[in-house]
């Protein structure tokens, strides 16, 4: 099973093995203010391997009702979501939003090659690139690309608070938190790793992520948090979603050379909206296909009703099918 929590609501999946055709789904909406998963409350955004400015981590806000209220709606919305599609196992994949964690591209002229040795030097390098404190956070890397004098590396980190936070949540609902995935890339591992670059938006109320992937390998993973936005700096969220998939649509043709001919659409904004949104902002990316990255054969007999009227969105799907594949 995997479970994305996300400021929206709460999703849960099922899968028989790692095809990943989920054979049960469920959804759970949350009220406005419950999760807040940014890290800090000043953060205007992330870029990959951009400094962020020092400032403590929030994690999960339970803002609605108050601390003891919110909690206890997001523990119920876990446990339904779980509960609706639970078999066997209360064994459960975690997908939290990518606000929550801090994922950057870094370069190394050497890395150990045992993880053992490795892992600090990748701390080290965070050092002076985390909003918090690297030495106490959960750090997981993994080397995308790799030649003489040159090792690019995607490294996650996540503030130890943050994440018994969520795993804590788990818990309380029944259920036991095994690995944590950020929802981007989560939704990443249910690409098949082919030879065609692809440009994935992961898009939703408190945040939009933009990611170029090409044959397994990470090139950009941005993250702007328009939950941190605040007062007049975002008069129109549709606005900064399309700002952000033009900057990554340019991104990609300095990068590859080419302009991207496919947009995949993850998140609750969904590939309809997009479509608008890109529309509407005529922020100049030119025409190009969207669709969602989850697909009708990937759903089985008892998710069918996934993508319907009444059913879960697909966009909601692609981070929880991901971890299942991954």
């Amino acid at each position: 099973m995997a479970c994305e929590v996300r400021a929206e609501g709460v999703v849960a999946a099922r899968a028989e093995d790692a095809s990943a055709v989920l054979s049960a789904v469920a959804r759970v909406p949350l009220a406005e203010g419950i999760v807040v998963p940014r890290l800090s409350q000043s953060d205007a955004g992330v870029t990959v391997a951009s400094p962020e400015g020092n400032s403590a981590a929030t994690g999960i806000v339970a803002g609605v009702g108050g601390g003891v209220a919110g909690r206890a709606a997001m523990v119920n919305a876990v446990r339904s979501a779980l509960d609706a599609v639970v078999l066997r196992t209360r064994d459960v994949t975690l997908v939290v939003p990518d606000a929550a964690v801090r994922v950057l591209l870094l370069d190394f002229d050497e890395l150990p090659a045992k993880p053992a040795e490795a892992l600090p030097v990748v701390r080290f390098r965070l050092k002076k690139l985390l909003p918090f404190d690297a030495d106490d956070a959960a750090v997981s890397y993994q080397v995308m690309a790799s030649s003489r004098g040159a090792i690019q590396v995607l490294a996650v980190a996540m503030p130890r608070e943050v994440q018994t936070d969520y795993e804590s949540v788990v818990r309380e609902a029944g259920f036991e938190p095994g690995a944590i995935l950020p929802s981007t890339l989560a939704a990443l591992a249910g690409l098949e790793e082919g030879e065609m670059p692809m440009l994935v938006v992961n898009a939703g109320r408190e945040g939009v992520t933009t990611a170029i992937v090409k044959a397994g390998v990470v090139l950009l993973h941005r993250t702007v948090d328009l939950g941190a936005m605040s007062g007049d700096s975002v008069t129109n969220p549709a606005n900064e979603v399309a700002q952000a998939v033009s900057v990554a649509a340019a991104y990609f043709e300095d990068t590859l050379e080419s302009a991207p001919a496919l947009v995949l659409a993850a998140g609750p904004l969904g590939a309809d909206a997009l479509i608008s949104v890109l529309d509407d902002a005529n922020v100049g990316i030119g025409p190009v296909a969207v669709q969602e990255m989850v697909e009708r054969q990937m759903l089985g007999a008892g998710s069918a009703s996934a993508g319907q009227a009444g059913g879960v969105p697909l966009g909601w799907l692609a981070g929880v099918r991901g971890a299942l594949a991954n």
